[in-house]
């Protein structure tokens, strides 16, 4: 498996990124890693095992990023609007530098001409940050994989809210969407997967709460609910990888 290592500076954060590209070819996979942890977890966990199929075999190129949680999401004492504020600046580091990155560095390898569609993918606090940038710019992001997620900005920012918390918030933001919203007809052009077990350590709730308000809107995604052996783990992500990728690539 081909693996790269890169660091530079990142305008939008003010200081160093990291991240590493598993892969030699195909569509890009924005991995954004569990709370708290880096971008080397994807490899330190094992998830590269899960992948390798698709990575091997030329159809997938993960990148796997770091996150800034403990600035933020994680961040109980400090003000929430300097939090959310500063969260804002990773999803611009995101949106305004790394896809860029991401797609120049894909087409390069494939010998595309037209910008690649990226998936992003995640577990746990990452799938919230992954189903957030999917749903806010599906101009960007062409498919989801989200693993146990919440998908409400109160885990991050409790009963604070102002217009950044709203906007990162997708069970917010999607309930106030207009039927007619432009975004609808993207996110139904695109293949989206929400998963949650139903066993130790999930919280199932805000998924059920996410697909009513899918179902309500005409959005169409995969919606899963596993059962009560179903825990908040590392095996389970890796049997749903296993379970899921094929149809996201299909």
């Amino acid at each position: 498996m081909q693996v790269q290592y890169f660091k530079d500076y990142s305008p939008a954060l003010d200081r160093e990124t990291e991240c590493k590209v598993y892969g030699h070819a195909g569509q890009p996979v924005l991995f954004i890693p569990c709370q708290n942890v880096r971008f080397f977890d994807f490899e330190n966990f094992h998830m590269t095992d899960a992948w390798s199929p698709w990575i091997e075999s030329g159809q997938v190129m993960v990148f796997s990023i770091d996150t800034i949680d403990q600035e933020t999401w994680s961040d109980q004492f400090s003000d929430p609007h300097w939090s959310i504020c500063r969260y804002e600046q990773w999803i611009q580091y995101i949106t305004d530098e790394l896809v860029p990155f991401i797609q120049s560095m894909t087409m390069e390898y494939n010998g595309w001409d037209n910008e690649p569609g990226i998936i992003t993918f995640g577990c746990s606090l990452g799938a919230t940050h992954a189903a957030n940038l999917y749903f806010r710019r599906p101009d960007l992001f062409h498919g989801l994989l989200a693993l146990s997620g919440i998908y409400t900005a109160e885990y991050g920012f409790g009963s604070y809210m102002d217009d950044l918390v709203y906007q990162n918030s997708p069970i917010h933001y999607l309930s106030n969407m207009p039927e007619d919203h432009p975004y609808i007809s993207m996110y139904n052009e695109r293949k989206a997967i929400i998963c949650v077990g139903q066993g130790p350590w999930e919280l199932p709730d805000s998924t059920r709460w996410l697909k009513s308000i899918l179902d309500q809107k005409g959005i169409h995604a995969w919606v899963d609910f596993w059962g009560w052996d179903c825990a908040h783990d590392w095996d389970w992500w890796y049997k749903q990888v296993a379970y899921f990728v094929p149809y996201l690539l299909g």
